[in-house]
């Protein structure tokens, strides 16, 4: 007998409902993860000699694969970006780094046991378009070669409009990717100026068009609030430009000024940042403008229409977190490849070198590439498991932990429990015997409600993480 799904009974009712309340996110609004792993990147150590190989070995051919393609390559510096990548006008760089990727796929490839299904892939950067279309197809054919993909697989990659070359959407369509993610960031020339990232709505209007007309299953569009001078004004008109364009998804991204971490972010003057208040206001507005126009609030930072598929396995307790975000074909090994790019196999989470010449140097010595790993335990694995359920069904099913872990959960997280309370009294949870089920009023404060329960958050991480709102 298949036991029950004890995170699809959230109903569409539930998924509806979001409260903004000012007041509680200013109390609330904490500095945190974002919780695409736990433990999260900041707890890697260096690797020892042979653990990686060790890991592909040993791996389970029974559990599916996600692919994740690093490609770090930029035209423009966008003042604002915090992602790895390389600036340069030397389109030759592409197919020199493919070289380098491609030995790294075989060499791992040649590690694992048996076959498996790969059921998601997906092409980031950098600009993954930065690559021709004869090196796009050079990479997909070189990936069909190597692995098996599943027939109804999610296949994405990230999309610069300013990119774009009149062929590749239909090429990319063609190849067999379902799913497009475009930059946009905002759509007001003032904000693009100072950000460097000069991109008109007409040509974001007619990358849209064609990618609906080429029959994509999912569109979707990254904009970030918080950017130099928007504001509440500013970012309404972008959001409603943007509703007309009709993506199935929205990624509405906190901007973090980090200039100390990101060089690039030197170049924005905080003199332009929008206040405190005015980026609460504008996510309030967001949130209230998609909420009118039919989106479904995913968590976090994420928005789809009720139809899309993440916004329905989120309705039937089957969303995912990983490090490519918001999930929604199960659990599944990811593979990276690439420079800095990130694995997670089983309990193991291993990185690449984030510099190009030390990621080229491991290849050329026919070494694996990863240079940090943490391997997590049964105690990381239970926090994992509510940390995520909160995060993806905002709700945590005592009687699932007790089920698969063998605790009470009363009783284990009896500390958590009582630092909760506050948020209990104010809205945000409710905390019965069922279990801890995230509010209206504290949806939009998952993240802040999810580190409770995170035993490695501390002092040694302070301004680490970007504020929740």
């Amino acid at each position: 007998m298949t036991t029950p799904n004890p995170y699809a009974h959230r109903t569409a009712k539930h998924f509806d409902g979001i409260r903004y309340d000012e007041a509680l996110i200013q109390k609330y609004n904490r500095q945190g993860p974002r919780y695409t792993s736990y433990p999260t990147a900041l707890e890697f150590a260096l690797i020892e000699s042979g653990v990686e190989a060790s890991i592909l070995a040993k791996r389970d051919p029974s559990v599916p694969l996600s692919l994740y393609i690093h490609i770090p390559f930029c035209h423009h510096l966008c003042y604002y970006c915090g992602c790895n990548k390389i600036i340069t006008k030397k389109n030759s760089d592409a197919g020199d780094y493919l070289t380098y990727l491609f030995a790294e796929i075989r060499h791992k490839k040649s590690l694992l046991r048996g076959q498996s299904v790969v059921k998601q892939l997906h092409l980031g950067g950098g600009t993954p378009t930065f690559l021709s279309d004869d090196e796009l197809s050079a990479l997909w054919q070189f990936l069909q070669e190597e692995f098996i993909f599943a027939d109804d697989g999610d296949f994405s990659i990230e999309i610069d409009p300013r990119e774009l070359r009149p062929t590749t959407l239909k090429l990319l369509r063609d190849l067999g990717f379902n799913r497009l993610s475009f930059g946009v960031q905002d759509l007001d020339q003032k904000v693009q100026i100072a950000v460097n990232r000069v991109q008109p709505l007409e040509l974001i209007q007619s990358v849209m068009q064609e990618a609906q007309a080429l029959g994509f299953v999912s569109t979707n569009i990254d904009l970030i609030y918080g950017l130099p001078h928007q504001t509440p004004k500013s970012m309404d008109l972008t959001i409603q430009e943007i509703i007309k364009l009709s993506p199935d998804r929205l990624s509405v991204f906190n901007y973090a000024h980090l200039p100390d971490r990101f060089l690039a972010q030197k170049r924005i003057r905080e003199a332009d940042l929008p206040s405190p208040a005015d980026k609460l206001a504008m996510f309030g507005n967001i949130i209230t403008a998609l909420g009118q126009a039919g989106y479904q609030y995913i968590g976090i930072d994420h928005f789809a229409k009720p139809d899309d598929a993440m916004a329905m396995a989120q309705r039937r307790g089957e969303l995912h977190r990983n490090f490519q975000g918001y999930a929604i074909l199960g659990e599944c090994d990811l593979l990276g490849f690439g420079v800095s790019a990130i694995s997670q196999i089983g309990e193991h989470i291993l990185q690449n070198p984030t510099a190009l010449a030390h990621y080229q140097d491991a290849i050329k010595s026919s070494a694996l590439p990863a240079v940090k790993h943490i391997q997590s335990d049964a105690k990381d694995a239970l926090r994992r498991h509510v940390i995520m359920n909160l995060l993806c069904h905002d709700y945590m099913s005592f009687q699932d932990l007790h089920q698969k872990f063998g605790i009470d959960p009363k009783e284990y997280f009896a500390n958590e429990i009582m630092s909760l309370q506050d948020m209990a009294k104010d809205g945000l949870v409710q905390i019965d015997d069922d279990g801890i089920t995230i509010l209206p009023k504290g949806r939009i404060l998952g993240r802040s409600i999810a580190m409770v329960f995170d035993e490695y958050l501390g002092k040694k991480h302070a301004n680490r993480f970007s504020k929740v709102i």
